[in-house]
């Protein structure tokens, strides 16, 4: 691992076993730059960061990173046993041991002053150590280390955990908050970020990007989070395997000026504008080569009866339109061959639901598939009113621990409130998409999973492998080895095949690609039945058209009714 300001891929490929995920990636990330990185799931966006920090080494290609790189990984490693402040002391302990060199060098000075002459070897030798140490302690800022721990602490939401609690004490949200808390209060030279803000609400994510905006040095993360790619990167890199390889959108922010996320969806909208285009004048194209070669090719002769005293001319006229026609052909022929080698793929059909299964009682709308009369969980949710339609789509929002994924789970039935009341109709089907997926037997397939959760005769009517949500490749893998995001696609596909007369989605946009996310969206607009919708996303939210059930940070409700957007 060579060290430098900047952090440099150069030409870096790297796969488990015969399964390639990182071809020839070229990177650079200078000390201004704040870089997202982006692309489908499974494409290699939390392998280039391990390759990059260290954890993986590459097959080939070389990295380059500042020696001082901080990683936060989405699998945190921490040791359950240790206690908040356990954790927070390891932060800094390479700045207690800056501090504690410049009081031995500061201590050194003064012996060194105490001999004669003054001004000897051994003064100077001090002096260069003092002069040294003091330089190191200001560029760590170690006099600030009690204010920006409380700062962080703070800001992140976890100000008043205490710091004697253990770390399998407290949730594995607070867990990831306080990691990165300790890993900003390290000061490392550059960062590696990968899904920084997973467990932060809206004000820490604002709090994350204003500490980012000020960071001295590289900075590297992997997002899902489009608001937040908007507003605290100043580039995005794609890096979907492509001809054009890793590609750069967005650059120096100015006043005013679009985010790097706007520029891609600006950019992604025109290729594939350009591609629907290119390939329906291709396949018109193609049609007419092909009745060019089938309609000309029948053309032998002029096709009338000949006179003996014509009967030279029209030979001879004959010959010369068959030879006309056969060239014809020919071209056609060298042309559609041409095209067929050159012509681009039909560009993949975008993500849609089809009809509820007749067999799963297709309920009318004339009264709601489920009310909650003031229904609550100790603790956690409540008390709480609402009547959900056959088609209603609900965004419920609110900070973490408010009560979004309690909530869903009385809707599904998994949970049993404490108090009110809660009624279904009957042969109501509901299906929830989890924010964490984890699927029993890690040694099944996709292909296993869905026919199972589909049935036979629904698997064979709607593949998996025709809805678009996993390469071939990945379909007879055992699920245990795909990434985080594909696991939770094999679900969604899940309940694509069969859709529920109630879909609950819980953080829909975590784990997702940009692209997937955004297709998910649109489709739930079209979605056949009920959607209720718990996420923290802004971007979502900014942009929902349907009822908000805001929850407090108490798991309460300002009211009973759904409120319009």
């Amino acid at each position: 691992m060579l060290h430098a300001e900047h952090i440099k891929v150069d030409a870096v490929s790297h796969g488990y076993g015969d399964r390639r995920v990182l071809v020839d990636i070229d990177l650079v990330v200078d000390p201004v730059d704040r870089v997202g990185l982006i692309g489908e799931n499974g494409v290699g966006k939390s392998t280039l960061l391990r390759v990059i920090a260290g954890d993986e080494i590459a097959d080939s290609g070389r990295v380059s990173r500042p020696r001082s790189t901080g990683f936060l990984r989405q699998e945190l490693r921490l040791a359950p046993a240790d206690t908040v402040g356990r954790l927070l002391d390891d932060a800094v302990a390479e700045q207690r041991d800056l501090i504690a060199e410049l009081e031995r060098a500061a201590s050194g000075l003064g012996d060194s002053a105490e001999t004669r002459p003054h001004r000897g070897r051994a003064h100077r030798v001090a002096a260069d150590r003092y002069s040294r140490a003091l330089e190191a302690a200001e560029r760590a800022d170690v006099w600030s280390i009690e204010s920006r721990r409380d700062a962080l602490l703070c800001g992140l939401g976890v100000v008043d955990i205490p710091v004697s609690r253990r770390l399998d004490e407290v949730s594995g949200g607070q867990r990831s908050r306080l990691a990165l808390a300790a890993l900003l209060l390290s000061a490392p030279d550059a960062l590696l970020l990968d899904e920084p803000t997973n467990h932060l609400d809206d004000e820490a994510v604002v709090f994350l990007a204003a500490q980012l905006e000020a960071w001295r040095g590289p900075v590297l993360l992997a997002s899902h989070d489009r608001a937040f790619l908007d507003e605290a990167t100043t580039a995005l890199v794609d890096i979907d395997p492509s001809p054009q390889g890793a590609r750069r959108f967005g650059g120096a922010r100015r006043q005013g000026s679009a985010g790097p996320f706007t520029d891609y969806l600006t950019v992604r909208a025109a290729e594939r504008r350009r591609w629907e285009e290119r390939f329906a004048a291709e396949s018109e194209e193609a049609g007419r080569l092909d009745l060019v070669v089938a309609v000309s090719a029948r053309e032998i002769a002029p096709g009338r009866e000949r006179r003996d005293g014509d009967k030279m001319a029209y030979d001879f006229k004959a010959g010369t339109h068959q030879s006309q026609v056969a060239r014809r052909v020919r071209n056609a022929a060298v042309r559609r061959d041409e095209l067929e080698r050159t012509r681009v793929e039909e560009p993949p059909a975008r993500l849609g639901f089809t009809g509820i299964p007749s067999g799963s009682h297709v309920l009318a709308d004339d009264e709601p598939l489920v009310t909650l009369a003031e229904v609550g969980v100790a603790g956690r949710l409540g008390p709480i009113t609402l009547d959900l339609g056959a088609r209603d789509r609900v965004l419920v929002t609110g900070g973490n621990g408010a009560g979004k994924s309690t909530l869903l789970g009385v809707l599904a039935g998994r949970l049993t409130p404490d108090g009110g009341a809660v009624r279904r109709r009957k042969g109501l089907r509901v299906a929830v998409l989890d924010q964490d997926v984890r699927f029993t037997d890690p040694t099944m397939t996709p292909h296993e999973i869905y026919g199972r959760a589909a049935g036979r005769a629904r698997a064979d009517a709607v593949p998996l492998s025709g809805l678009g949500l996993l390469p071939s490749r990945d379909l007879h893998r055992p699920v245990g080895e795909l990434s985080v995001g594909q696991q939770r696609r094999v679900a969604l596909a899940s309940v694509m095949a069969r859709p529920p007369h109630v879909f609950l989605l819980d953080e829909p946009t975590n784990h997702f690609s940009l692209g997937l996310v955004d297709e998910l969206e649109v489709a739930l607009g079209d979605y056949p039945g009920a959607v209720v919708i718990a996420s923290h996303d802004r971007w979502l939210r900014s942009r929902w058209a349907g009822s908000t059930v805001p929850l407090g940070r108490t798991g309460g409700s300002p009211g009973n009714a759904l409120l319009a957007p």
